[in-house]
């Protein structure tokens, strides 16, 4: 099994350049499945991308993966598709539910594995499966599996969400970007991945439009025979070299981005005290020595992302005073607090809320990972520790960090892979 080894203390400078958004490009790659040809550039190849091609490649559609490009080119000419997404390739990714809703629109038909992913909450699929049954669907779970019908395809429908879902929505678009007639989504998410598959779905023939919560579909029959997609950057992947480098850079550059973007992690880092200087394609962080207290909570985009709570919390130990992080998203999400507490930060949790009295001084220890974002924050607490820090099962690592350890060997860090 391997390691992470990290001695910490050592100030990093330099350039990183972000990669492509694993998120935006999971719904993207479950959508090539409306598609005949497509090339999707600027791909991430992390582990959750390659489990999707296999996922899709299953099902009978021709990929090829040119990793020096960055690019996943996708021929579907034929419609002899399996319409099975099977349990041992779902299993350990929560976006392969996203192919139930282009199955079933394109097919009528599907039988899809129950997902996993993460173990940092339940994430039931509930809400995907009220949007599809809103649209016409037939669904029963059995034996693991949903199984879903439309005979006669699906049907445009007005849907309002009871609670703001990320998968939901981008199945529920999915689904009805084949439906007859129009399809308007209430209470939707709006994150940047789901403008870029609407963009991506506009580019096939799509009629999409989104006005703040409300996403608008005109129901497609006719698709482009070939598109071309660039995926957007990863804020995630930006939001956690930004901490990085309030922690322990002495000059950091990060270019490939889009900043307004990111509007409100900005904020909340300025407001901690980390320096910034701000462009629209990159961001400079020169040396942050006083790091301040701040009360945060996670929210539906463009509020504060759960998937850069962990990250924070280790900014958070290095503050003056105590600072708080209430997790709205997932129930699940404090597992890397008691590793945190091993490596000498004072971390209480009550109910939801993260209680971080800082600063502490963190030490090395060997620790574990316990999700894709509890580990890299374990790699910024390895940073910024004493002596050397261990981190086991990265394999949680690899499913959404694309060269991490050479984009921060490059800017000096002592990081490697045993």
């Amino acid at each position: 099994m391997q390691k992470l080894i990290i001695k910490g203390k050592k100030e990093i400078a330099g350039n990183i350049s972000i990669s492509g958004s694993k998120n935006a490009t999971l719904p993207i790659l479950a959508a090539s499945i409306l598609c005949k040809n497509v090339t999707l550039k600027n791909i991430p190849f992390v582990q959750d991308i390659f489990t999707m091609v296999k996922l899709l490649k299953f099902i009978g559609m021709k990929i090829v993966i040119s990793k020096n490009k960055g690019t996943i080119r996708i021929k579907n000419k034929n419609n002899k598709i399996k319409t099975l997404a099977p349990y041992k390739l779902v299993k350990t990714m929560r976006a392969g539910v996203l192919v139930l809703g282009p199955i079933l629109a394109k097919f009528r038909k599907a039988k899809i594995s129950l997902p996993g992913g993460c173990a940092i909450g339940t994430r039931p699929v509930d809400l995907h499966l009220f949007a599809l049954k809103k649209l016409g669907a037939k669904i029963k779970i059995k034996n693991g599996y949903i199984i879903a019908e439309a005979k006669k395809g699906l049907i445009g429908s007005k849907i309002t969400f009871p609670n703001i879902s990320v998968g939901a929505t981008e199945n529920a678009i999915l689904a009805a970007f084949h439906a007859k007639g129009n399809t308007i989504l209430k209470n939707s998410a709006t994150e940047p991945e789901i403008k870029d598959l609407i963009s991506f779905l506009n580019k096939l023939g799509g009629n999409i439009k989104m006005n703040n919560r409300s996403i608008f579909i005109k129901g497609c029959e006719k698709v482009k025979e070939e598109i071309k997609h660039n995926v957007i950057f990863d804020r995630i992947e930006l939001g956690t070299y930004l901490i990085a480098a309030a922690l322990v850079g002495k000059k950091i550059k990060i270019n490939k981005i889009q900043s307004k973007i990111i509007k409100s992690e900005l904020d909340i880092l300025k407001k901690m005290g980390v320096k910034l200087k701000i462009q629209k394609n990159s961001i400079t962080i020169s040396k942050s020595n006083n790091i301040k207290k701040i009360n945060i909570a996670t929210k539906p985009y463009p509020g504060f992302p759960t998937d850069l709570q962990a990250q924070l919390m280790v900014l958070m130990t290095k503050a003056n005073g105590i600072s708080k992080i209430q997790e709205n998203i997932f129930e699940n999400r404090f597992m890397h607090v008691s590793e945190l507490n091993r490596m000498g930060a004072n971390i209480e949790i009550k109910n939801k809320v993260a209680i971080v009295k800082g600063p502490s001084k963190l030490n090395g220890a060997e620790v574990m990972a316990t999700d894709l974002r509890a580990s890299v924050s374990l790699v910024l607490a390895g940073l910024v520790a004493n002596k050397k820090t261990i981190i086991n099962r990265i394999y949680h690592l690899d499913r959404g960090y694309e060269l991490l350890e050479k984009k921060l060997k490059n800017c000096n860090a002592n990081i490697k892979r045993v």
